[in-house]
């Protein structure tokens, strides 16, 4: 239902509850009753002395809660006190709204704490109000302090205290999270070294403008999840429409950005792995497990082992028919029938791939998978089965959070070569703390001291900062020619070492492996299947990388694209996940646009394209594409704690400002 409906529901509200009468037994006007917005400002006063209070119904998430309190707190001044009389004027004020307005009675005197009996009457409605705020924990710090104190007379029972303090301290602290700033921790090492494991950080919401919930029907304080018992947060009961409020500023060009995960629209459910995930990225499994189920399946095994026989004897034959000078040799022979059935294989594959993937959803959305999609390398020989508890779908504002450099902005064109990522084809700004992958080519007369340098830094930088695996770690590659290092590093460290090893040849990592060229007609092999799946688009014949990327486009409101081959490719899902559109591609190469031809298309929303800092360590854009409008939460702008989790207080990086 849309939030609109809810403030509607809102407004009928006293109406409905018959106020026009009952006011009048509390000693107000009737024709209060009858004036929006007014009438709950009386309300608050009658029941709750706090007309102002009031005010509050117009935050979405904090809205039913008040309206819940000034019913409660209305009913209880005409002597509704007990647990059930609690429930009804929680969920379904009504029927004693009914009694109040159908009887004479007057409003009673506050409740008199020294009287057993007016407290006992109210002690199990007290009791609910306080679980319903701190589950638990609150009756234990409540009663805990009931029993190492001393009971003052006429003073408010400990468990009343506590229920109070807790649900406005719960209704503040939800109202700041959502629209001023809220906490976040660095879970994982793909800022490092610019935000490290275990920072603590401000997120500024006012910066781009708070966002209003989409599913404002949440426990207070937690994003998707209750702790412990890995249950959701949220009701989809009340939902609404993007908006944003207004803002300080737009999102610029490497701002550190905190934003909903946008290939978070689905997630794999298991309660024992961390936040209930087994993997955030069900796409990327979707497009594993159907090539794993492909080449599992016995039907295409029997298919390929025929392509297989059929090349081997073809082969056979021409090579037969050559001189000898000119046969080749098993071994050469062997590969060139690799190389052949692999490329079948995988055109089947290919003009097949909607149907596999279909049938990996439906195996995932039963509690099962193969795909374990964190392996990096692991191929489909290696996967085991998974049980799981199947998918769950989330809206925006519940995906999870993640925090990145935002290196792209609406309209911008965006390509990396050989590692170097370049913004409207100029080389992109490298900050102090970016995180490279580097080669160091060593002579052996100075193995051995760049070992105990790098070392020492190493150990320096594991001991302060817990790099995540990725503090400079020096990793041996030998090939035929040199003997180097793969390190990962600073441009401060990476200048110490250029000081110290002069004579060294140092140069940014390249891709070793020289990327296909971006044609129809490329013959797909195992490999390219894997990687280029697992890069945005996750088209199998774009092959993007970590340190390769075809240059493209960012989306920008209002920016409009003609329908073809290449554009669908890289904007299917923004059109269809992100706005909403259904999408279909015929074979004459016609396309529908729900359900009408379109020869082009105009995006609705901006679009950001955000990486992180430890730059070879890092889920990232790359991976998941586009990261929408509606998906940015705010601006990282102050660490204002750190605790390594190796142990202690890393004291210098407290209440500084992010770059």
């Amino acid at each position: 239902m849309n939030l609109l409906y809810f403030y509607l529901f809102i407004l009928v509200h006293p109406y409905l509850a018959m106020w026009w009468k009952s006011f009048e037994q509390a000693e107000r006007q009737s024709w209060e009753a009858l004036i929006p917005v007014y009438n709950y400002f009386v309300a608050f006063k009658i029941g709750a002395k706090k007309p102002f209070w009031s005010f509050l119904l117009i935050f979405p998430g904090v809205h039913l809660v008040m309206w819940a309190v000034a019913n409660v707190s209305y009913i209880r001044r005409f002597g509704y006190f007990s647990l059930v009389d609690t429930l009804q004027g929680i969920f379904f004020p009504y029927i004693i709204m009914f009694k109040i307005a159908q009887s004479n009675d007057k409003i009673l005197p506050e409740t008199n704490w020294a009287n057993s009996s007016e407290v006992s009457r109210r002690e199990w409605g007290d009791h609910l109000v306080l679980f319903l705020c701190l589950p638990v924990i609150g009756h234990v710090i409540a009663l805990g302090i009931a029993a190492v104190t001393r009971a003052e007379p006429g003073k408010k029972t400990k468990v009343k205290e506590w229920g109070d303090a807790l649900l406005f301290a719960l209704v503040a602290a939800s109202i700041i999270r959502t629209y001023v700033f809220e906490p976040f921790q660095i879970p994982t090492g793909s800022m490092e070294k610019t935000l490290l494991v275990g920072d603590f950080l401000f997120v500024n919401k006012l910066a781009y403008g708070p966002k209003v919930p989409v599913t404002p029907l949440s426990y207070p304080l937690v994003h998707n999840t209750v702790p412990w018992i890995n249950v959701k947060s949220y009701v989809g009961l009340e939902t609404s429409e993007y908006t944003r409020l207004p803002g300080f500023s737009e999102v610029d060009r490497y701002d550190v950005v905190v934003f909903n995960y946008p290939s978070g629209d689905t997630a794999i459910y298991d309660p024992r792995m961390p936040f209930g995930l087994m993997g955030h990225d069900y796409h990327g499994y979707v497009l594993t497990e159907a090539y794993y189920m492909f080449r599992n399946d016995p039907t295409m095994q029997g298919k390929v082992n025929k392509i297989y026989n059929f090349y081997s004897d073809s082969l056979s034959k021409v090579n037969n028919g050559l001189p000898d000078s000119l046969r080749m040799n098993q071994g050469t022979i062997q590969q060139e029938l690799m190389r052949l059935t692999s490329s079948r294989r995988d055109k089947i594959y290919i003009d097949n791939i909607e149907a596999w993937k279909t049938k990996a959803r439906n195996y995932i959305a039963d509690g099962k998978t193969h795909a374990d999609y964190g392996k990096r390398g692991a191929t489909y020989r290696n996967y085991e089965l998974i049980e799981h508890y199947g998918i769950i779908p989330r809206p925006v504002d519940k995906r999870e959070n993640y925090i990145k450099r935002c290196v792209g902005l609406p309209g911008d064109f965006i390509e990396i070569k050989n590692s170097i990522l370049y913004v409207n084809d100029k080389k992109a700004k490298v900050f102090p703390n970016q995180n490279l992958m580097y080669d160091v080519y060593l002579s052996d007369n100075i193995k051995g001291t760049f070992m105990e340098e790098i070392g020492m830094e190493s150990n320096r930088y594991r001991k302060d900062y817990y790099m995540d695996s990725s503090y400079v770690n020096p990793t041996p590659k030998l090939d035929s020619l040199n003997f180097h290092y793969i390190i990962y590093a600073t441009e401060d460290q990476l200048e110490k070492i250029e000081k110290r090893h002069a004579q060294q040849k140092i140069t940014t990592y390249l891709n070793l492996d020289t990327p296909p060229s971006y044609s129809d007609n490329y013959e797909l092999n195992y490999t390219d299947l894997v990687n280029n799946t697992r890069f945005y688009p996750k088209d199998p014949y774009v092959s993007n990388s970590y340190t390769d990327f075809k240059r493209f486009q960012i989306p920008k409101k209002g920016m409009k694209i003609e329908l073809n081959k290449n554009n669908l490719t890289w904007y299917k899902r923004v059109i269809t996940a992100y706005e909403g559109h259904t999408l279909v591609e015929k074979a004459d190469g016609t396309v529908l646009i729900d359900g009408k031809k379109a020869s082009s298309y105009t995006f609705e929303m901006n679009y950001y394209w955000m990486m992180g800092d430890n730059r070879y360590n890092s889920v990232d854009s790359r991976v998941w594409g586009f990261v929408p409008e509606d998906h940015i939460v705010g601006k990282a702008s102050m660490v204002w704690f750190s605790k390594n989790p190796n142990g202690g207080i890393r004291w210098d990086r407290i209440f500084t400002g992010i770059e």
